[in-house]
C-alpha cells in the first residue's frame, strides 16, 4: 500500500474551486451525513467545537469512507506538539488559526514535515501511527512532505500587514481568510459585512492569488459567498452544521408554534 495522494492539494495547487462546509458538532454522526451531501472540504473544528483527539479520530475514520470529501482539521493554537497530534491521526490537511507573521508560518511549516536527507525537512517527531496506517504505507516517511496541506488564517490587522510575506513562505499551501476575527479586529465587531472589512477581504484575496497561493473563506451567505468565488477564492467553506441545525430546527418550530421565532442570518454574517 502506497501513501494516498492529497487530492485537496491538488486542488488547490491548480486553483480548482472547492466547496466546504464547517463541522462544529463534534459528532462522526453528523460528519456521515455532511460527507453523503457531496461537499469537496469538510472542516473539523478543533478551535471553537468540543472536539478532542479522540472525536476527530473517529471523524477521520467516518470521512475515509466518502473520499470525495476531503477533511481539514482546524487545531486550536498552532503549537508543534498538537500539530504533530492531528497529523498522526491521519490528518493531511492542517487548518491554523491566528497567524500573525511569517515567522509564524515557518514554525507551521517545520511542524507539518518529518526531517529529510536534504536538510529542507521539518521538525515532526518520527511516528507515523494512523498516518501511516501502522506502516502498511510504507513509504509514508518519505511521501508525507509531499502531501500534507499547511492552511494558515489570516484574521487581524496584523496579519494583513505582514500578508505578503506569510503568503510567500515556502510549504503555506493557502490562506484562510477569517471575516469574524478580522472584522473586530477592524473595530467593526460581529459586522463581517461592513464595507472596511469587503474592502480588506477582496484585497487580501487579491494578494494571495497574486502570490500563486489559493485564498479560501467561510460565510453562509450565498450572495457574498458567490462573490467570493468571483474574486478568485478557491476553497470558500459555505455553511456550518451547528447553524443549519439551529435554523432549520428554529424554522419548524415557528410554523407550527407562534411563541417561536424562526432565525434567519444577517446579510454578510458569518457566525
Amino acid at each position: 500500500m502506497n501513501t494516498p495522494v492529497n487530492l485537496f492539494k491538488q486542488a488547490l495547487q491548480n486553483q480548482q474551486p472547492q466547496i466546504g462546509l464547517w463541522m462544529g458538532l463534534a459528532s462522526a454522526y453528523t460528519a456521515e451525513i455532511c460527507a453523503l451531501a457531496g461537499f469537496d472540504w469538510l472542516v473539523i473544528d478543533g478551535e471553537h467545537a468540543p472536539n478532542d483527539l479522540s472525536s476527530i479520530q473517529a471523524q477521520l475514520q467516518t470521512l475515509a469512507a466518502y473520499p470525495v470529501s476531503h477533511p481539514v482539521c482546524r487545531v486550536p493554537v498552532g503549537e508543534t506538539a498538537l500539530i504533530k497530534q492531528y497529523l498522526d491521526l491521519g490528518a493531511q490537511n492542517i487548518l491554523v488559526p491566528m497567524v500573525d507573521t511569517a515567522e509564524q508560518a515557518a514554525q507551521l511549516v517545520r511542524a507539518m514535515r518529518y526531517p529529510q536527507d536534504d536538510g529542507q525537512g521539518g521538525v515532526r517527531g518520527m511516528a507515523g501511527a494512523r498516518a501511516s496506517r501502522w506502516g502498511h504505507y510504507s513509504d509514508y516517511f518519505k511521501r508525507a512532505n509531499e502531501e500534507v496541506c499547511l492552511l494558515v488564517q489570516v484574521e487581524s490587522r496584523e496579519a494583513l500587514k505582514n500578508l505578503d510575506a506569510i503568503v510567500a513562505t515556502p510549504g503555506v499551501d493557502g490562506v484562510f481568510i477569517g471575516p469574524a476575527d478580522l472584522s473586530a479586529s477592524m473595530g467593526h465587531v460581529g459586522n463581517a459585512a461592513h464595507p472596511d472589512v469587503q474592502a480588506a477581504i477582496a484585497d487580501a484575496i487579491a494578494r494571495i492569488l497574486k502570490a500563486g497561493k489559493a485564498p479560501g473563506i467561510l460565510t453562509p451567505d450565498r450572495q457574498l459567498a458567490e462573490q467570493y468565488l468571483k474574486l478568485g477564492a478557491v476553497f470558500v467553506a459555505v455553511g456550518l452544521d451547528t447553524q443549519i441545525l439551529m435554523r432549520q430546527t428554529a424554522e419548524l418550530a415557528a410554523h407550527f408554534k407562534t411563541t417561536v421565532k424562526a432565525v434567519s442570518a444577517d446579510k454578510g454574517q458569518t457566525y
